[in-house]
Parts: structure tokens; sequence; C-alpha cells
């Protein structure tokens, strides 16, 4: 995909400078039009013609519009005819390339035959998972519960070695040594982590030692503190009017309350107040499943709002004020705290950080309601928890944008 999105870039450069003659210009555009490509998961759908061509009209008129309104703001006269034309035929383009790329890349990618070290029975369901999340680029042909002698015999029909089950290690620690040089010995956090961006709950049980060194040693980045005074000021300012003008709305259509308040739990399970604008009718609610019925008690205003999640702008400000983070986990009510606490492991790793107004969870998974669901959404926290960075922040904020426009916004 890192190929991908530099030949794009490199295109979208050269094509730009012989239609402007403006250099310097042309690599800020194709930047511009390259994120917001990345923003809308272009490049996570080259292999769906159909679908890629949509998300790249979408994402490269999205990034036209927006270099189009600096233009306009700075009197600049980059932006033409031509170059708008230009952008229709890479919209086109672009997926079709990328589509016959991609498509012969698979054919001539050799497959990754694995050896495993540990129970067929406790890590098939996982490992077909990842056989299928890498389009057969990895293959999981063998379980071992090893002996040295077995280990020696079989390792020669394979490519790599993948430790599964730490405490079966020790018994081919010598073994392992002796070939590896030949073979390249991979551990299932690392393969499970970059293949299904989460982290199972059944992997952080195995590996306990090895997780535990990483959320021991959480702590918040200063980069991230002025990463969100940033955005939560920006925010703050571009949906004041949107916030007005919805309030007025709501209080026309049902009266007051205008805001929604709720008790939510936060960083180290501090209890918070989070406030949105209220989407809801004011109608008793089920403690147990707050979510029941939820579409027939929304104001008609209500479902505008929470698709679009205007519903949490205001929350830029527990932003500002440092209750929540742009990015993180999304904080769960106390109710829903405690019901989950018991029953799903490491389940308060999530609160190491400040809960956030969109997440890893938001982007990858959907709404959870029943506990198989939770324990899920709780693996995408935590693969946010432990691999936090301003890069994935960014990432996050990016592809908030496709699950506005493609999905439904309140999660």
């Amino acid at each position: 995909m890192n190929l991908l999105i530099l030949l794009n870039y490199i295109l979208i450069v050269f094509s730009s400078v012989l239609l402007t003659e403006r250099i310097l210009q042309s690599f800020v555009y194709s930047v511009v039009i390259i994120c917001a490509l990345y923003a809308f998961r272009f490049y996570e759908y080259i292999d769906d013609l159909r679908e890629s061509i949509i998300r790249s009209i979408v994402g490269i008129l999205s990034g036209s519009l927006f270099i189009l309104l600096v233009c306009k703001l700075f009197k600049d006269s980059y932006c033409s005819w031509k170059l708008a034309l230009l952008m229709v035929a890479l919209a086109v383009v672009f997926p079709v390339v990328n589509y016959i790329f991609a498509k012969t890349l698979q054919k001539n990618r050799n497959t990754i035959k694995y050896l495993v070290v540990g129970n067929r029975e406790e890590l098939f369901t996982l490992l077909k998972e990842i056989e299928e999340k890498s389009k057969g680029r990895y293959r999981f042909v063998d379980y071992i519960n090893p002996s040295p002698v077995v280990f020696k015999e079989k390792v020669k029909h394979f490519d790599n070695i993948i430790i599964a089950a730490p405490k079966l290690e020790g018994k081919i620690q010598e073994e392992l040594e002796q070939i590896k040089q030949t073979h390249k010995i991979e551990y299932l956090p690392n393969l499970v982590e970059k293949v299904l961006k989460r982290i199972p709950l059944e992997v952080m049980q195995k590996f306990e030692e090895y997780y535990k060194v990483y959320f021991d040693n959480i702590e918040e980045s200063p980069a991230k503190r002025v990463m969100d005074i940033f955005f939560s000021l920006i925010g703050l300012v571009v949906y004041s009017p949107v916030i007005l003008i919805s309030a007025i709305w709501i209080f026309l259509e049902d009266g007051k309350p205008i805001l929604f308040k709720q008790q939510r739990v936060g960083k180290n399970e501090k209890i918070f107040e989070i406030v949105k604008l209220r989407s809801l009718r004011n109608t008793k609610i089920d403690v147990s499943n707050p979510n029941k019925d939820i579409d027939q008690r929304a104001l008609k205003i209500g479902k505008f709002i929470r698709k679009t999640r205007i519903d949490e702008s205001i929350q830029f400000w527990l932003i500002l004020k440092g209750d929540m983070s742009l990015v993180g986990p999304r904080p769960e009510m106390v109710e829903y705290h405690e019901m989950m606490k018991p029953h799903i492991p490491y389940y308060t790793y999530r609160l190491l950080v400040k809960p956030g107004l969109t997440g890893w969870a938001q982007i990858n998974y959907k709404h959870s309601s029943t506990l198989e669901e939770y324990k899920i959404k709780t693996e995408y926290d935590l693969y946010y928890v432990k691999n936090r960075s301003i890069f994935l922040d960014l990432r996050i904020i990016l592809q908030t944008l496709e699950r506005l426009v493609f999905k439904d916004g309140a999660r």
C-alpha cells in the first residue's frame, strides 16, 4: 500500500506541475489529495473497483474543495479548470490503475507457510481470521506441541515459525537458536496486531508478561495535549453556529433541556460528566439497555445530529478542560462499566488514557450492545492504548470523516 501511495503522489505532483507550472503549490496540493484519499480509506478498497471509484471521487472532491477554499482565502490563482479536469480524470484513473497493480501483485506474491508452536484447538479460529484478513498472504499449515525431535523434522517444510504459546517455547529453545539463519521466528502478538489491528483477549492472556511491560508504562504525551487544545479550539469556533442552530431546533421540537448530561467513566476510572446536545425525547430509559428503541425515541433533529455527530461537538469544551482527549477509547456509562468490568479481562487497561471524542474502536468496529461485542471493542481499545502515537491519532481523525460519510455517525 505504501508503494501505491507514493506512486499516486508522484503522479499528482508531476501532472499538476505540468499544468500549472507551480512547483511548491503542486507538492502541497498533492499531499492534501493523498491525505483525503487516505481519510476515506481509498487504499483499503483497491481490490474492489466499484467501491474504490466511489471513495476516490469523494476523497479527491473533498481535498480539491479544501484547496479551493484556501486559494480563495489567500487570493491565489493556483486552482483552475485545467486542474479540476485533471482531478476528475485521476478520480477514475487511480482506482483502475491501482486495481490492476494490486491484482498483479497478489498473483506474484508468495504465500508464507507457518509452523505454529501451539495448540490447534485453542488457536485455529484466530489464525483462520488472520489468513482471511491477509488475503492468503499467511498460511498456518501445521501445529505442534513440540518435542525437539519432531520439531527438527517438521521445520524443514516451512518458511517461518510462529510462537503462539510462550510456555512451549522453552522446550525447543536450543533448536530455535539453530534455525535463526534459515527461518524467521515470529511471535503471535506482533503478527496479530499487524494484521487484525486489535489485541485479542486470548492473546493478551497467553502473553501477559509481554503486554504488562507496555501497559505498566503508559504516559500521556505533552504533544498530544497540545494537539487536543489546538483542535478543540478550532472545533469550538467552527461548530459554534451549528451548535446554536441545533439547540434552538431542539427547544422548538421538544422543549428543555437542550443538553443531555450523564456520568461517564474516564481515565483511571475517574467519574466525570459528559455533555451532548439532546437527541432523544424525554422518556423513561431502560438502565439495563439504554439503546433499546433508540430510533423510536429520536427527535427529528436528533437523527441528523446523531448521524453527523453534531450532538457530540459540544464535547470540544471537555477536551479543552482536560476531561477528555480528541482521540481515545470512548467513555462508557457507569452502569455499563460496572457490568463489563468483571466479565472482560484487562477491561480497565483501556482507562489508562483519557477517553476520546473519537477512537480506534469507533472507526473499526460497529456499535456494541452485547458482551461479546464489547469484548471485541475492548480489543480495539487495547490496541490503541498500546500503540498510541500522534500519527495514529491523526489517522483516526482523518478516518472519522470517512465514518461520517459512509457509515452511521453515532457509535
